[in-house]
């Protein structure tokens, strides 16, 4: 009884955290929700790589990852579509224009050297060193204070520069940014120690605005190729609040019914597992908001769900209890049977929902995946408050008692203790499924 009572304060502890979380967390919410961006970028060849292969565009979706990252852009889906497209939604943004400073359409570093055209005209000539050799960029000012980018190559960068810097002695050096030229200083001596600095040119120079945005995208890391926007739209947040609006009644109404039905059907454990089915809620929404799991309209459709599944372990649970009453064990038995003799059919029955989850989850698109997670957690959780909580509850209020009420577990009292109990049959007989 001592060891039921500490349970009971941990599982009243349990519930106290999970409606602090839920108190003091925002909520997480996907772009079908939240409203936000989507765009869909397009790898580009180029002279040194004439072909997108997948380790192209693996290494294209880990730098936008990247970006996004560290510009400060959380829950972004960055995923592939097709060969050469890339999929991008940034929740929240609903400024296509500043979405795409996030991305960056190229966001592409090149230092070029002078050449001459057909018609005799100057042109801008590829050196072989991009942003892809950068190591960091920062943000400073120089004597006149203006605002300007510093940058600071690795090891095979610093030999790139000081090599191209040593033969354009004499000449001017072009710093292109996204496809624009940003300044062209004149290079008077080679340059070592792989530093050098971007100006904006001109009277006014750059903005701090337009420099950090620079800084922003060098520090977020180079695109291993050119990536154009081919498509691009927004989410309205209206129609997400919507959607929220709805999923809650959905969620109340399931929930309500799901309810309404174990009180029906088993009365008095029935009450306990709905008490269970409510500490269940609190802690699987806790533990979105913990991690955070991102909701999306999906994932509030697994997480509904997953609550109808939570009274699946109840129901094989208390069916078993009563066969066990139904047999005339004493209260305090049928309840442990119950528990114990379902444990392997709840175990069974879950893991071939997790795994399925996982199957969806590993191969699925992201609003697979966002119902596969949501519901996979439902299911975890589900078996613990089944096992723990309502076997615990049980324990405290009928464990020690005698079934005085057999009604209160949807039982007539001239069921108890009529269960059928086989005896040994013969052999012949049995091979016909008769029993004596």
């Amino acid at each position: 009884m001592k060891n039921r009572i500490i349970m009971f304060w941990a599982i009243v502890l349990i519930a106290i955290a999970a409606i602090f979380v839920i108190v003091t967390k925002p909520t997480k919410l996907g772009l079908d929700l939240a409203g936000g961006s989507r765009l869909v970028l397009e790898a580009q060849t180029t002279k040194a790589i004439p072909q997108i292969t997948d380790e192209v565009m693996d290494t294209l979706q880990f730098s936008i990852e990247n970006r996004v990252n560290k510009l400060g852009v959380s829950e972004t889906i960055v995923q592939r579509v097709g060969d050469k497209r890339l999929l991008v939604e940034i929740p929240g943004e609903t400024d296509l224009q500043k979405a795409k400073t996030y991305i960056g359409e190229t966001a592409q570093l090149e230092f070029k050297k002078p050449g001459v055209g057909a018609n005799g005209e100057r042109i801008w000539l590829d050196a072989d060193l991009t942003g892809r050799d950068l190591t960091k960029s920062t943000l400073t000012t120089d004597s006149a204070g203006q605002w300007i980018v510093s940058l600071e190559f690795n090891a095979e960068g610093s030999k790139k520069f000081a090599e191209l810097t040593k033969n354009l002695v004499g000449q001017e050096m072009a710093i292109f940014f996204n496809g624009e030229l940003q300044s062209a200083p004149r290079v008077n001596e080679a340059i070592y120690g792989g530093k050098c600095v971007i100006s904006g040119g001109g009277e006014s120079g750059f903005s701090q605005e337009e420099a950090q945005e620079m800084v922003n995208l060098l520090n977020a890391g180079a695109l291993p190729v050119p990536a154009k926007i081919v498509e691009e739209n927004t989410v309205g947040a209206t129609l997400g609040a919507d959607s929220i609006a709805k999923s809650k009644f959905a969620g109340m109404v399931g929930l309500g019914f799901v309810m309404l039905f174990m009180l029906f059907i088993y009365r008095a454990p029935g009450l306990i597992a709905d008490i269970a089915l409510v500490l269940y809620s609190l802690m699987l929404f806790a533990l979105f908001k913990a991690i955070p799991v991102t909701l999306t309209l999906a994932g509030i459709a697994g997480f509904i769900l997953s609550i109808g599944m939570a009274v699946d372990a109840n129901i094989l649970i208390f069916e078993r209890m009563k066969e066990e009453l139904r047999a005339g064990r004493n209260l305090f038995t049928a309840i442990n049977s119950g528990f114990d003799r379902a444990w392997t059919s709840i175990l069974d029955s879950n893991m071939t929902t997790i795994i399925a989850c996982l199957i969806l989850y590993y191969f699925g698109s992201s609003i697979v995946r966002g119902f596969a997670l949501t519901l996979a957690m439902g299911v975890i959780i589900s078996m613990f408050s089944a096992i723990t909580i309502t076997k615990n509850f049980m324990h405290l209020i009928f464990g020690a008692g005698e079934l005085k009420y057999p009604a209160l577990f949807g039982l007539k009292a001239s069921e108890i203790g009529q269960g059928y109990q086989a005896t040994e049959t013969k052999r012949e007989n049995a091979r016909f499924g008769i029993l004596d």
